[in-house]
């Protein structure tokens, strides 16, 4: 059996879910639309912070030092666009092809980095950590 006042109890319970759920869908409905980032060609210059990852080299089976910089969202030149994602890629893998390259972004670890892109591309391959590699690059400033 129901006890006595069930149905204004329940209708107390269903009107207080509906207001808590009311703000929420419309906040959900004026969010805009998140913007695609910014153009980056060959020569600009790319900002963020420099993170050190550490993977295994696929060929030799040791471990190596992969460098990400993580930036706001920028759009690669065509055809990579937006690599599949709505804003573009925001972590940058860079690439070192020497060991002089290593050290010199060895020390900026944790810290604000400038570096001028040279050649970027969408990442393709499974091992790879980040949205975007670059691989040709020069230090800019150092913060």
């Amino acid at each position: 059996m129901t006890k006595r006042r069930f149905g204004k109890r329940w209708a107390l319970a269903a009107v207080m879910a509906a207001m808590s759920a009311a703000p929420a869908a419309l906040a959900q409905q004026a969010a805009p639309a998140p913007k695609a980032g910014k153009l980056i060609n060959a020569g600009d210059v790319l900002s963020g912070e420099l993170n050190a990852l550490r993977t295994r080299d696929i060929k030799k089976g040791k471990r190596v030092a992969t460098y990400q910089l993580t930036s706001e969202p920028r759009r690669l030149p065509p055809p990579n666009g937006l690599c599949g994602l709505e804003t573009g890629p925001e972590t940058f893998q860079i690439v070192t092809n020497n060991d002089v390259q290593a050290a010199q972004l060895k020390g900026f670890v944790g810290k604000e980095l400038s570096v001028k892109v040279d050649e970027v591309a969408c990442a393709q391959d499974a091992g790879q950590m980040s949205e975007a590699i670059v691989t040709k690059w020069s230090v800019v400033t150092r913060h």
